[in-house]
């Protein structure tokens, strides 16, 4: 990453030397971080442990904020209190839970604690060792094929010396996965939340996915971490700011905490391009880079309401022999980008917006995103549909323990994004890694409403239904109506007249209903149905498909295609 990375990773790394204990990251997980964060809606009062709209959570966190709830006098269904004691036992180095200790051990070494195939626990070392697997089997209406997923890994996470926290998963993976999946990774050159892959039997692929890197607070208040992993900003189902659609990046994150503000800097090192076929990616060429430099800061008005603001910027430097190299500028995180990048004479990329967050009432919550890629005042005003009017909104709402229902959690959510919003003139310059989104997995150009439920009617049972609609344009042969933000805006079919789902329109059912039993800690059984329909101005590219599927999943989130 260039002389300046190795320079600051130095600093960095001498800064340990005074640090204070520090945990690792829950990894995101849509279901895990559901049942955190309902209970700041629950309680209607924002969590002092975290802010919601930056995730992950320190595992510190999340199990000091399942302590003070079960602590507290307050009134919890048996379902709730199952919950907090899961999110206890499985934070168990940083709470007090004595339940976590089991009763009967695997030949005297192994699962000695109920959330942990084996661990160490030293005053100067602190070790958790678990599995992962992912074993499934489906069938789809639409293709004579069968489904599968086929996931073994392993996963690690520590302290050491009290002061450096570390993290690290491996996982080996062969998937067939339904005939639209397979359709947008032939089209795309990517399988969608992974990196380099290459193709498996006749219908699947095969690929590694690895995650890992260190933290530590160099200050009471100011936490750092470097390695190799994904982040997600907001508080919806989807993310207009930063999600984690795509893979894994190598990131040097700075985060600061302190009094009702959360400041975060990420510093990251990005695929622009890849090369390859329906047989995979070539492996003996290497693929140009771009670079993400990222700031949120959020603050707490009170107990009810969070407020952020968001700038990003994404740039390349490479020189007229194709070496590509970091823009020192940028590493400064305290500084307008967007004056940097006028300053430079350069034509990066950057977005900027804000979102919030307002615990309304006890069980309700309103929450949004807005983000800003360009635009002109005058030309909106107009109404002119410019080209260069390009933004994305989110407005979203969770009513949890919904009509006096404990553990039903209803959620309702609206998105858009102009055409050509995430794109850019350069096609290193676009808002994605790895061929795919850094935000929305649609891309731009698209309307989208979320239904969400969400009930665990007893302890170890959770039902889960969605329902997606989305409006969206895609392009007919040698057209850009600015969807597609891989292309170059430069290439739009025109200046003005534009407007949201142009081009080729399509309209996109998607429903989901999961049903998930925990069987032992982290050990999930599923059973899902999903009927995702697809028209479209181009009857060739309809589609009409029911897909049934059984997992069982152990210390591993699911896998989402939903789009």
């Amino acid at each position: 990453m260039g002389k300046s990375i190795i320079s600051t990773l130095l600093l960095v790394f001498s800064i340990a030397q005074t640090t204070k204990a520090q945990s690792s990251l829950a990894p995101l997980n849509e279901d895990y971080y559901h049942l955190v964060d309902r209970y700041e809606i629950k309680y209607g009062e924002l969590s002092p442990f975290f802010h919601t709209s930056l995730k992950g959570y320190t595992r510190s966190s999340i199990g000091q904020y399942a302590d003070s709830l079960l602590n507290e006098d307050k009134q919890l269904s048996h379902q709730d209190k199952f919950n907090l004691e899961y999110l206890r036992n499985d934070n168990w180095e940083w709470t007090g839970t004595e339940e976590n200790i089991s009763k009967k051990t695997f030949l005297n070494h192994f699962y000695r604690a109920k959330s942990d195939l084996y661990h160490v626990r030293e005053k100067n070392f602190d070790l958790h060792i678990n599995p992962v697997l992912h074993l499934s089997g489906g069938r789809e209406s639409d293709d004579d094929v069968t489904t599968q997923t086929n996931t073994r890994g392993i996963q690690i996470r520590g302290v050491v010396d009290g002061k450096v926290g570390f993290y690290s998963y491996i996982g080996e993976n062969q998937v067939i996965n339904p005939l639209y999946v397979r359709q947008q990774i032939a089209s795309n050159i990517a399988v969608p939340h992974e990196g380099f892959w290459k193709n498996y039997k006749d219908d699947g692929v095969d690929f590694f996915t690895a995650r890992g890197y260190i933290t530590f607070n160099a200050t009471k208040h100011i936490n750092l971490q470097f390695g190799h992993d994904r982040f997600s900003v907001g508080n919806g189902h989807r993310s207009m700011i930063l999600s984690d659609n795509g893979p894994a990046y190598l990131f040097l994150k700075l985060n600061t905490q302190v009094w009702k503000i959360n400041y975060t800097n990420i510093f990251a090192n990005l695929t622009s391009d890849v090369f390859g076929n329906a047989n995979g990616l070539i492996a003996n060429t290497s693929y140009p880079e771009k670079y993400m430099a990222f700031h949120h800061l959020g603050i707490n008005i009170g107990k009810k309401l969070n407020i952020g603001v968001f700038e990003s910027v994404i740039f390349d430097r490479t020189d007229s022999l194709g070496n590509n190299s970091i823009d020192i500028r940028y590493l400064n995180p305290i500084i307008f980008y967007r004056a940097v990048e006028q300053q430079n004479g350069s034509t990066d990329n950057v977005l900027l917006g804000l979102d919030f967050k307002w615990l309304a009432a006890k069980g309700v919550s309103f929450y949004g995103q807005f983000a800003l890629d360009e635009f002109l005042l005058e030309n909106l005003k107009e109404g002119s549909g410019w080209w260069a009017n390009k933004f994305a909104v989110q407005l979203g709402g969770e009513y949890v323990d919904a009509f006096g229902i404990n553990n039903l959690d209803l959620q309702l959510e609206a998105n858009l994004a102009r055409p050509y919003t995430y794109s850019h003139s350069s096609r290193y310059g676009s808002y994605s890694h790895y061929r795919q989104s850094l935000a929305h997995p649609l891309g731009a150009n698209f309307y989208e409403g979320i239904g969400i439920v969400r009930y665990q009617p007893i302890d170890r049972l959770y039902l889960t239904g969605k329902l997606i609609y989305a409006q969206y344009g895609f392009d007919g042969v040698d057209e850009n109506w600015g969807g597609n933000i891989l292309l170059d805006n430069n290439s739009r079919e025109m200046n003005f007249g534009n407007e949201i789902a142009q081009g080729q329109q399509a309209d996109l059912t998607y429903l989901d209903f999961t049903a998930t039993y925990m069987w032992k800690h982290n050990f999930f059984i599923d059973g899902k149905i999903v009927s995702r329909n697809l028209s479209t101005d181009i009857a060739s590219a309809d589609s009409d498909t029911n897909f049934l599927s059984l997992s069982v999943r152990w210390n591993i989130p699911q896998r989402l295609h939903e789009f």
